[in-house]
């Protein structure tokens, strides 16, 4: 697969341990900070957003879902994130398909989809579709995953 461009911008697929990963980057994301964490967590989950729907035979509206990269769970089985990485907060790094999807997420779930850059010794984080984001110049800057997706808002 070519290296990924502004007009390609998926990157080359990581296998590790028994995950398929959608870039470095995101091999990254995991080994650096989510596989040891203590933390339960989830690659990759399939999320129903809008079931499929009848319309009017034979007419359905199809399915609509969500997979985020990692789903993070406390102790309790709770999740406290939800995380999508991605290669910068701009234009380039979410579009709009990505941002109706964490909307309804967030509508659905009650706890907003974090987008996250990945850096060499952390990782930036906005919660999306609150009400009160942070500026994309204004990213928290997380070192590990103990911290409040509140935090990752401007609230």
């Amino acid at each position: 697969m070519a290296s990924p461009t502004a007009l390609n911008k998926r990157g080359t697929k990581v296998c590790l341990d028994g995950y398929k990963f959608d870039s470095q980057k995101e091999a990254d994301f995991y080994t650096r900070f989510v596989k040891n964490s203590g933390f339960h967590f989830r690659v990759h989950p399939t999320v129903e957003l809008a079931p499929l729907k009848v319309i009017s035979m034979p007419v359905k509206a199809r399915q609509i879902r969500y997979t985020p990269d990692f789903v993070i769970f406390d102790a309790k089985g709770a999740v406290i994130h939800v995380y999508d990485v991605k290669n910068s907060f701009g234009m380039y790094g979410i579009d709009s398909g990505p941002k109706e999807k964490f909307a309804e997420f967030l509508h659905k779930f009650g706890i907003p989809v974090e987008a996250v850059v990945v850096r060499k010794h952390d990782f930036k984080s906005i919660a999306q579709s609150v009400t009160k984001k942070r500026k994309d110049n204004d990213p928290l800057i997380c070192t590990n995953l103990n911290y409040s997706w509140l935090d990752a808002t401007a609230y």
